[in-house]
């Protein structure tokens, strides 16, 4: 779904899972400094959109969601995963219930596969699910902005910023009084520098939770069954993941990033060494310089010097070893 803020001056088109809206504006660390600063906002619409509403709805989500949701109270925000039977991560939700209906934000065109799936486990719960992207635009605003939010948006904060559940049709007419827009790389670098965590760029079909640093953000530990419950209380009680998350500081002498995939490799091994773990996100911080997220082998020493590609890294510990 194209966006009609790609109209806006300057604004250049993502590429890939987020195309439809505006990889940039014409300045990345201008609009990253912007949203590290409380201002403008970013269009975040190509994301997909689902509601459950019914008097069982939070009951119900609370069987399937690796989240402690069977009681969440009215506007507070959580997220939440879906995993399959061997616990590895096939969904990612972002959730806020706002006394009626819970909204919950998606990666882009993975709605259809989670409403299916949600299709399927309805049985005889009062609930009713629906994909409200045609009708719903995600907008975020950043933490300490002071961009007025329109009466009846559902709102969804967190320390982050705040996600709001727009109706398409006022996109337009809600940008030209949150500017100014920031694009996707800007949001994007700033989720770097805070190690979170995206499906689908940090996950592979093997992911689990453990390695991301899920638990306890998106995932309860004292809450009741669930699919792939067995591989989360497995690992947490009695081993470790097999890989972890790290956050690496890249050779900023070096012109182009290493792109996501590429293989690290221990530097003292060289150019042939074994390979320990793949980019997952790399961006250009307004303050930090070239950074990434990579996943590698969780016994890596936290001191080792790293190559992405031909790239030096330095790690930083995001999931302890």
């Amino acid at each position: 779904m194209k966006s009609p803020l790609l109209s806006l001056p300057g604004a250049v088109p993502a590429e890939g899972v987020d195309e439809g809206v505006a990889a940039h504006y014409g300045d990345l660390f201008r609009e990253q400094r912007a949203l590290a600063d409380g201002t403008g906002f970013v269009d975040l619409s190509h994301r997909g959109v689902i509601a459950v509403t019914g008097a069982d709805r939070l009951s119900w989500l609370h069987l399937l969601l690796t989240q402690h949701v069977a009681e969440l109270p009215t506007g507070e925000a959580t997220e939440a995963l879906i995993l399959s039977a061997n616990g590895h991560i096939e969904h990612a939700l972002y959730l806020v219930d706002d006394g009626t209906t819970v909204w919950a934000h998606v990666e882009p065109g993975t709605q259809e596969a989670l409403l299916a799936y949600l299709e399927s486990m309805k049985f005889f719960y009062r609930v009713e699910t629906a994909d409200r992207t045609d009708d719903i635009a995600v907008v975020h605003l950043p933490a300490g902005s002071i961009a007025p939010v329109p009466e009846g948006v559902v709102v969804r904060e967190t320390a982050y910023g705040r996600d709001l559940f727009l109706p398409r049709a006022d996109l337009e007419s809600y940008a030209e009084q949150a500017g100014p827009a920031a694009g996707l790389l800007a949001y994007e670098a700033l989720r770097v520098e805070h190690h979170r965590p995206r499906l689908g760029f940090e996950t592979d079909h093997r992911t689990i939770p453990h390695e991301l640093g899920w638990i306890g953000t998106a995932v309860h530990l004292q809450k009741g069954c669930y699919r792939g419950q067995e591989t989360v209380a497995r690992v947490q009680n009695l081993g470790k993941p097999p890989r972890r998350l790290v956050f690496l500081h890249l050779d900023g002498s070096e012109v182009h990033l290493p792109p996501a995939g590429a293989q690290i490799r221990l530097a003292d091994d060289g150019p042939d060494g074994r390979k320990i773990g793949f980019i997952t996100t790399s961006a250009r911080h307004h303050e930090l310089g070239p950074v990434a997220l990579a996943l590698i082998k969780r016994n890596i020493p936290t001191d080792a010097r790293l190559m992405a590609d031909t790239t030096a890294a330095a790690q930083e510990i995001v999931v302890e070893p």
